[in-house]
């Protein structure tokens, strides 16, 4: 259910409704730590198809959690990006390229407009663009799955960088009880 439920939610992984994602927030409401009435993403037309799945009455945005906009994508002023890569590190579906020390850019058609590129820009260089301008952005199905590939990647090099260090300590243990 949790997925049926999250497959309706927007995907854009915003931590609006004070969930880390789309899908800890489904798996909030139906565990009933969270009102179906917290995500600005997807508005009044979300909350209905929330309450229509789960057969509750629908509800008001609750503007506790902010005010539903029209979709949008990030746009990088390529000329002022410093290449901090703050910007990369936000993305939650890996919708920014870029290089540190070199200018970044949005893959546009890969852009939730989940606005969290914006707080960490030290030079404020990136803007939020209606979609209505753009010509290409990203299904629900589509923002979830660069969503859970990043998950998976970012567990990945974890699990790898513990690996290193474990392997690391084993070798300076190593070196540190051989002989001379």
């Amino acid at each position: 259910m949790i997925e049926a439920l999250n497959n309706l939610l927007p995907q854009t992984q915003c931590g609006q409704c004070g969930f880390n994602g789309c899908r800890p927030y489904a798996a909030a409401i139906l565990e009933d730590d969270a009102d179906i009435n917290q995500c600005p993403p997807g508005g009044d037309a979300g909350i209905a198809r929330i309450a229509a799945f789960l057969k509750v009455p629908t509800k008001l945005l609750n503007s506790q959690f902010g005010e539903h906009k029209p979709k949008s994508v990030a746009l990088i002023d390529e000329a002022l990006c410093i290449g901090c890569v703050k910007c990369i590190v936000a993305c939650p579906v890996d919708a920014i390229i870029g290089a540190a020390k070199h200018m970044h850019t949005v893959i546009t058609a890969e852009c939730t407009g989940c606005e969290l590129c914006l707080a960490p820009c030290p030079i404020d260089c990136i803007t939020m663009i209606p979609l209505e301008n753009v010509v290409l952005s990203p299904t629900n199905l589509h923002a979830k799955q660069r969503y859970e590939a990043r998950h998976q990647r970012k567990e990945m090099e974890t699990i790898e960088k513990s690996e290193r260090s474990r392997l690391q300590k084993e070798r300076l243990l190593a070196q540190q009880s051989s002989p001379i």
